[in-house]
């Protein structure tokens, strides 16, 4: 059964900027000297659909499996097909509230590890696709609505969007080959990481620090929840993880004009603490656009520092994909991040 959504965050989901690359056109490199800098797959590109979130927690696991020696690189496409089904069922299944739910690849980097928990993993050689998901959303969308309204059953429209899937992101795929053995999607998931080994921690005022909370986003669909620390405390946590040889996913906002993909940065250039921070997010400056999986450290030539995230967006920038992001941007631009509990 799928997880309670609230219809109400839904809604407000078009209010909200994309994942979605944004264009630009200005190059302007800089120089940076690297102080850490894991090993990853290749950078991705995620296109026009709005899966940054997971991409990011698979390039995580995925970095986190390389640095151990393991080779690995997850399909998007496995959990974006189960996340369409999830959200085609609950709205045949939901109150007559709910079914004014809009269907979409939106999401949180925690709905990847549920995901992941619930259906299972692929390799990204078995499973991708270039679908076009604002197109199929549309479609799907249409079709449980109709299903809805005309009571046809929910196993029958299951099985009339299964084709409309499959156009667009290739057929199901059943089991994971691997080293000579075949494993369930579920055991290969189970193999790559426990339950409750990713941690997700933010830092806002209105709530309690110490206090797991669920952060009131529209992408928070599903309802996952943090453990709410102080600011300070969540930038350290996030170097002490990066010196520790273990990757973190970020997710905040990229919709200033401090984020240029073009460029390869995200900078912001005043000092942030607490209530700077908590004031943008509450006047909505500080939205949930963008998820990336940072995987290094590195300062200017000022000494400042600058955390190596690897983006969704295609390597057309002067870093082949990836970005520097200063400390004070991710002191005040992020909602929330994942990491992995040691």
């Amino acid at each position: 059964m799928p997880r309670t959504i609230t219809a109400i965050v839904i809604l407000a989901l078009v209010l909200l900027n994309s994942c979605t690359q944004k264009k630009e056109s200005k190059l302007t490199p800089e120089n940076f000297q690297t102080e850490i800098l894991l090993p990853t797959t290749p950078v991705k590109d995620q296109g026009s659909s709005s899966l940054c979130w997971a991409y990011a927690m698979l390039a995580t696991i995925e970095t986190e499996h390389i640095v151990q020696g393991d080779s690995l690189n997850l399909s998007t496409t496995f959990l974006a097909r189960h996340l369409l089904e999830d959200q085609l069922e609950h709205i045949y299944l939901s109150s007559a509230e709910d079914k004014r739910m809009t269907i979409t690849t939106r999401g949180m980097a925690g709905d990847a590890l549920w995901l992941m928990e619930t259906y299972g993993a692929m390799p990204y050689d078995t499973w991708h696709d270039r679908a076009d998901y604002k197109l199929l959303c549309r479609k799907l969308q249409q079709m449980a609505k109709a299903a809805a309204v005309h009571k046809t059953g929910l196993k029958k429209m299951l099985d009339d969007a299964e084709p409309v899937m499959n156009q667009q992101m290739g057929p199901k795929k059943g089991s994971v080959y691997m080293l000579g053995s075949e494993y369930t999607p579920l055991e290969f998931a189970h193999s790559l990481f426990r339950h409750g080994e990713y941690e997700a921690l933010t830092s806002f005022t209105h709530h309690h620090y110490g206090e797991r909370i669920s952060l009131e986003v529209p992408d928070n669909r599903y309802g996952n929840t943090m453990l709410n620390v102080p600011l300070d405390t969540l930038v350290q946590r996030i170097v002490t993880e990066l010196r520790n040889n273990h990757p973190v996913c970020w997710e905040g906002d990229t919709s200033n004009p401090g984020f240029s993909f073009s460029r390869g940065t995200a900078i912001f250039e005043n000092n942030v603490d607490a209530a700077k921070r908590q004031e943008a997010f509450e006047n909505r400056q500080t939205t949930d656009d963008h998820c990336m999986a940072i995987v290094g450290l590195a300062r200017d030539k000022k000494g400042t520092l600058y955390f190596f995230c690897k983006n969704s967006w295609g390597i057309d920038n002067p870093y082949g994909g990836f970005m520097y992001m200063s400390e004070n941007y991710l002191r005040m631009y992020t909602l929330a991040v994942w990491m992995k509990v040691f």
